[in-house]
């Protein structure tokens, strides 16, 4: 007996037909899902024409069909609406229109050049939208929003009028396999999950996150049913987040990495991290060789001030250490202040290097402590000294 798929309603005419990726545990090689994700894709049914908005993974073609055949037939299908051209979400574009063969692929100028470029999609089944431009479907309207860099300069959101419903593709995302489709069913463990997402994702391109989300308010929707993860029946509850994330203050919260090979800078981080609580500053520290980067990235997000510590290895700081300030390049927090600490043997370079690394995200370095050989009782008092410093820093700039 063949199992019959699942099809969920999001609105009337509009049906969640996506996957559950409840195995996969690392996203673009990098980014740990410790619970799986989802590629959402949505059937938009009108009384003359029907739209697909997004496709899903690859590897999921087969199961994106059935779903769609449980509510239509997808050869009927009119257009494939491709809000972001990431393989997560087109991967299955290929297999759509063969099925599908007089379908149009709906995506902005930028998209469609990525279209004809990675899923060979011919340019006579294009069609490129504008910022603003409408398709009628009978009885639904989707209005499309360009909204580029969130995260890739092609992406789009699609509108349904009639039912306000947003489908954003990656934004408002969460990386999460579940059998309840809906925020309100999964409960507070969302939100940690969406800051991560965000964090990995986002926070690379917060400015033009932030515009996105104008956008988003502006069309005052009712559901927000993103790419990833749960659909939004309570949409202020992601938006005020993204403000938060995206432009709100930064917290009293120092993020402290440090790698340690004998033990030495591990004191100092003991130290440095004493020193930050007692001007009631919190502090989370993170040992680099046992971290979870979705975690130390979500606390990046509002965190104040971010504290390096690393020991001097061949003339430069530790490679994961080295890592750690490539993330943060890569990442670039809204944190402006510093501070570094180490160790080293025979001939320090890490501090130096550290600050030539620092210098394009426009960081100042509070304070530093780099010391020769394991720390003695007045070095540690200097870790302490350094917290404080930097405790104080964020405080009086608060």
């Amino acid at each position: 007996m063949a199992v019959p798929a699942k099809v969920v309603s999001v609105a009337p005419g509009i049906y969640w037909v996506g996957v559950e990726d409840w195995h996969r545990r690392v996203f673009d090689a990098l980014i740990p899902v410790p619970y799986g994700t989802s590629y959402n894709a949505y059937l938009v049914v009108g009384k003359t024409k029907t739209a697909l908005v997004d496709t899903v993974d690859l590897g999921s073609s087969a199961e994106l069909l059935a779903k769609v055949s449980a509510i239509a037939d997808p050869a009927r299908i009119d257009y494939v609406v491709m809000n972001h051209a990431e393989p997560d979400h087109a991967g299955s574009i290929p297999e759509v229109m063969s099925v599908a063969k007089n379908a149009t692929l709906v995506a902005t100028e930028k998209g469609v050049e990525m279209a004809r470029m990675q899923y060979q999609v011919p340019e006579k089944r294009c069609l490129a939208v504008n910022d603003g431009a409408v398709l009628d479907l009978g009885d639904k309207t989707l209005r499309f929003v360009s909204a580029p860099w969130v995260h890739w300069p092609e992406t789009m959101f699609t509108f349904v009028e009639q039912e306000k419903v947003l489908l954003p593709c990656d934004l408002f995302g969460a990386h999460l396999a579940s059998d309840r489709l809906f925020d309100d069913e999964v409960g507070d463990a969302l939100l940690p999950l969406a800051k991560a997402y965000y964090a990995m994702i986002m926070m690379p391109y917060a400015k033009m996150a932030a515009s996105a989300l104008d956008k988003a308010l502006a069309l005052r929707p009712s559901i927000i049913a993103p790419s990833h993860g749960p659909v939004y029946r309570n949409p202020g509850r992601i938006m005020t987040a993204y403000e938060t994330w995206t432009r709100g203050p930064l917290q009293n919260k120092v993020v402290l990495t440090y790698v340690t090979m004998w033990g030495s800078t591990q004191r100092l981080a003991q130290a440095a991290a004493s020193g930050i609580s007692a001007e009631g500053v919190e502090v989370i520290p993170y040992n680099l060789e046992m971290v979870d980067l979705s975690h130390l990235a979500a606390d990046l997000v509002d965190a104040s001030a971010i504290v390096l510590g690393s020991p001097t290895v061949l003339g430069g700081p530790h490679p994961l250490a080295g890592y750690a300030l490539l993330l943060l390049r890569t990442l670039r927090p809204r944190a402006k202040l510093g501070a570094f600490f180490g160790s080293y043997g025979w001939s320090g370079g890490a501090l130096a290097q550290t600050k030539g690394a620092l210098e394009p995200l426009k960081m100042v370095l509070v304070d530093s402590v780099d010391i020769k050989g394991p720390p003695t009782e007045k070095d540690l008092e200097r870790a302490i000294e350094l917290g404080r410093n930097v405790a104080r820093k964020i405080r009086g700039g608060r």
